[in-house]
């Protein structure tokens, strides 16, 4: 299983009873284009990936197939010897460089179900500023597709696209009709992106001269892929059509499948993805793992302890909504990047884990959030957060997979057309005795 997210980049290697074999990691980094913008490194993802597949020795002859995930928010155009063009980074900020009227060329909010978004968390806004900047380049792309399925091109020399990334905010797609949006066929973007697969799909084979040079079986399968939150949405659909899943990483993304598109609203981000199945999921974000690393300011997150969090809150400390800045017993604000003048690091690493769980509250709050809520990714082992989440919201269950959400959910594709998936391994979290002093607090701060 290759994740290629937008902090790190990961492979795994799952065996046919779902246990993990082994795994190895690398930073994701951003380069400086040519092309005149910030761009995803794929070369130096190639370069690793080639070069942990030709290490991994023995366990090279048992590979039998290849899922790709990745981050979304992300485009690939080839053309006649590969990318026509970099694939750019969506924190860019060339890209609020925009047109006077692009608010008006796009479709409506209520047919895309995504706001407008800053830099290019769209990728209709990554699009258009090419086409404007770079136009020559743009014309040499004959296929575009979603990131993940760059992956399962290079791999396979097959070209698709897949909708759980289309549906990612894009404004390319109109989640509920399931097709392309007014922008996307009135530009001709949507008829040079290849062809829709389901992220389950078989699209090809590892290209032989690739499998020879790494030393890979021939005929290993590759699977068209998906966004990175769909994969670990998928990994429970398949058990449970009703459910909440909060994805935790460097966004904290609340996926309500069950919830009501009347809670969408453009303004407060809260929009509409696509599951790999095609149906709509309400869901809510924010960048937990930035603003977890802004309070944290340099310590390690895994030093979130319940007890001095009870501390805290008897003292009446507090975190604002957005994260930025921790309100002291006195009254006083401290902006987050200070906290280190005032409180340890254990300290630090609390009030961040606070913040976290209520910063998700709201987001399921504001959702109409149905059925259990089950958490997913580095939260899943933060003690605080679960205690604050189980107060505030009561049913509250947390993954206890050695295997985390997003691999997970592409060994689950892998094996989607099973009829008998594996249930996912959780555990329920008690809500604390003291919920009351602790829906006290996220109040206040709210």
């Amino acid at each position: 299983m290759l994740d290629v997210g937008k902090t790190r980049t990961k492979l795994l290697a799952i065996d046919e009873d779902g246990q993990l074999v082994q795994s190895w990691a690398c930073e994701s980094r951003s380069v400086q284009a040519a092309a005149g913008y910030l761009a995803l490194d794929t070369a130096g993802v190639q370069t690793w990936l080639c070069e942990t597949l030709a290490g991994m020795g023995p366990l090279r002859s048992a590979v039998r197939s290849i899922v790709p995930i990745t981050h979304g928010a992300a485009l690939a155009g080839i053309g006649a010897t590969g990318l026509a063009l970099p694939v750019a980074d969506y924190e860019f900020e060339g890209f609020n460089d925009r047109t006077a009227d692009w608010a008006e060329r796009v479709d409506p909010f209520g047919e895309t179900l995504s706001p407008l978004l800053p830099q290019g968390l769209n990728a209709a806004t990554q699009l258009d500023w090419m086409q404007r900047h770079q136009p020559e380049r743009m014309k040499q792309v004959t296929r575009w597709m979603p990131y993940a399925q760059y992956w399962a091109w290079w791999l396979s020399g097959v070209a698709s696209t897949e909708v759980s990334a289309l549906g990612c905010h894009t404004l390319l797609w109109l989640p509920r009709e399931g097709r392309w949006s007014a922008l996307a066929r009135r530009e001709g973007w949507a008829a040079r992106f290849a062809p829709v697969r389901n992220a389950w799909d078989t699209v090809g084979v590892v290209r032989p001269e690739l499998a020879s040079s790494l030393g890979l079986p021939q005929g290993v399968r590759v699977h068209c892929g998906a966004h990175d939150s769909n994969a670990c949405l998928a990994r429970y659909l398949r058990s449970w059509p009703r459910m909440t899943l909060v994805s935790s990483g460097t966004w904290v993304v609340v996926m309500a499948s069950s919830a009501s598109l009347a809670a969408l609203d453009g303004e407060r981000d809260f929009l509409g993805n696509v599951s790999v199945r095609g149906d709509v999921v309400p869901t809510g974000r924010f960048m937990g793992g930035r603003s977890v690393e802004r309070l944290c300011a340099g310590a390690s997150p895994d030093l979130a302890d319940s007890q001095v969090l009870r501390r805290l809150v008897s003292q009446g400390v507090s975190v604002d909504k957005e994260g930025r800045h921790v309100g002291l017993p006195d009254g006083r604000l401290l902006p987050a990047e200070r906290g280190a003048e005032a409180f340890n690091p254990r300290e630090r690493a609390t009030l961040a884990s606070l913040h976290a769980a209520q910063a998700t509250h709201d987001c399921l709050n504001a959702l109409g959030a149905v059925g259990p809520v089950t958490v997913d990714g580095p939260l899943a082992n933060n003690d605080v957060y679960l205690d604050v989440l189980a107060a505030l919201q009561g049913d509250v269950h947390a993954s206890e997979d050695v295997i985390e959400g997003t691999a997970r959910g592409g060994y689950v594709l892998s094996r989607w057309t099973e009829p008998r998936p594996s249930q996912p391994c959780v555990r329920s979290i008690t809500v604390p005795a003291d919920a009351g002093m602790l829906k006290g607090i996220a109040l206040a701060a709210a």
